[in-house]
């Protein structure tokens, strides 16, 4: 007899999957507070203020979006 128990095509196709409201709420609340900060450079300093390596990168991609 084996061990194994059959999946039904619907948990095997993930249909029966719920996820909390948060498990989509805390990833797209993290990509606009990045987005926001690479918008907006000054914003992005340290409290040693900032590498000049990231202000470079930062400043590079502040370019490539605005063209």
């Amino acid at each position: 007899m084996s061990a194994h128990t059959p999946i039904s095509s619907r948990a095997r196709d993930g249909a029966g999957v719920r996820l909390p409201w948060w498990a989509l709420a805390l990833p797209v609340l993290a990509f606009v507070l990045l987005l926001v900060l690479i918008a907006d450079p000054a914003q992005a300093q340290t409290a040693g203020g900032g590498q000049p390596g990231l202000r470079v990168v930062l400043e590079y991609l502040q370019h490539l979006l605005t063209g």
